[in-house]
């Protein structure tokens, strides 16, 4: 099994089957040819236009919407899956902003928030209101990992056409990672990217992680200067990268 978001129109397909008399709008910035479109789309929401709504993260960014009563996340924790350093402040962030579209005016507001995982950090952190309890856990495993910002981190991003020739290379320079090694940096890959295909092209990825204090770009142009990398393969650098997509 794998799990797949079930996406706003579906949703909304749902929700018109349960409430066919609620007056529905969708958020999505997909579903929107211009910016002055979606913003007058929220500006009549606000002004209650909307009984339901059913948006991306584009609703938590900052809207009021001062009838809002009733917040609900669905899969919560969604974002918590996969290799990004940053999940879990993000989706604490993210979870505490929509929550906090509800009740904004004279009226209580409530958030419910569906998950597979109620006992994680995040989620327990959200549910008690400490917010200082999980900045300081989440503080604590990145100082034993070593990672940022208690350590230095790279990405490095092969593209290729085809995915054989990005995971070769990827492949050549794990092997040829002593410069890096000398220095004490680990490297960890090749493997797909999270998103493994932009624009017709495939993207492999391989981390670096490193102490602080250390030389790490020096390192890196030694290492990745050792070999030749194929015409049709472009390479991306980033230093202690925001986003390990």
């Amino acid at each position: 099994m794998a799990p797949v978001g079930p996406g706003v129109e579906r949703l909304a397909e749902e929700v018109t089957l349960k409430f066919p008399d609620a007056r529905l709008a969708v958020l999505s910035s997909d579903l929107f040819t211009t910016a002055r479109a979606l913003k007058d789309q929220i500006t009549a929401i606000a002004a209650g236009a909307a009984d339901i709504i059913i948006g991306t993260q584009i609703v938590a960014k900052g809207h009021n919407f001062p009838l809002l009563t009733l917040v609900g996340v669905i899969d919560a924790d969604l974002g918590l899956q996969g290799s990004d350093l940053r999940a879990a402040e993000r989706t604490f962030q993210l979870i505490n902003q929509v929550a906090g579209r509800a009740g904004r005016a004279d009226k209580q507001g409530h958030a419910m928030l569906q998950t597979h995982q109620p006992e994680h950090p995040v989620i327990r952190a959200i549910l008690g209101g400490d917010a200082e309890a999980f900045w300081q856990a989440e503080a604590q495993e990145r100082r034993l990992a070593q990672v940022p910002p208690y350590g230095r981190m790279a990405g490095i991003i092969l593209s290729a056409p085809d995915m054989a020739t990005a995971f070769d290379f990827g492949a050549a320079l794990a092997r040829h990672s002593a410069p890096l090694i000398k220095v004490g940096a680990q490297v960890f890959g090749p493997a797909p990217a999270p998103i493994a295909r932009v624009r017709g092209r495939h993207r492999v990825r391989l981390l670096v992680k490193m102490s602080k204090g250390l030389a790490l770009q020096a390192a890196l142009i030694e290492w990745l200067g050792q070999l030749r990398a194929p015409a049709n393969l472009r390479i991306s650098v980033d230093i202690d990268p925001q986003s390990f997509l």
